[in-house]
């Protein structure tokens, strides 16, 4: 991929994982350029169709389109960036990250959002006052 495309997902992305919401700062690991609609899908590296994620966000996502919401038993698309906003799909509880919608429930859910060390993090960062909304 272009240096300069993958600069230009960056830089609207405000160096935070457009999933989670953590920022570069505050991970171990660079942050990474990712399908939204993977490659294998029929996806491009058209700019409409990348994201920046974390190493563990984009790890769990893998090839992934779609994950069940569990409160309605229904299959969901994935929460899409490009397409969606944040806010209306998730919010915060203190350090958890809440789905608010079948898309947002099963992106959490799917992406293993609320594993501990992820949780652990986040209430680290807000104590702090370090977690950038």
């Amino acid at each position: 991929m272009d240096p300069a495309l993958r600069e230009l997902v960056r830089q609207r992305a405000e160096d935070r994982c457009e999933y989670c919401r953590l920022h570069q700062d505050h991970s171990p690991f660079s942050l990474q350029v990712e399908h939204i609609i993977p490659r294998k899908h029929g996806g491009s590296d058209d700019l409409t169709n990348l994201a920046l994620a974390c190493d563990r966000c984009n790890l769990h996502k893998g090839s992934d389109l779609a994950g069940i919401d569990r409160e309605t038993s229904k299959i969901v698309v994935l929460f899409n960036p490009r397409a969606q906003h944040w806010d209306e799909h998730f919010s915060l509880d203190g350090p958890i990250l809440l789905g608010m919608t079948p898309c947002g429930r099963a992106t959490v859910r799917v992406l293993n959002m609320n594993a501990p060390r992820r949780v652990r993090l986040r209430a680290t960062l807000q104590t702090r006052g370090e977690w950038k909304d």
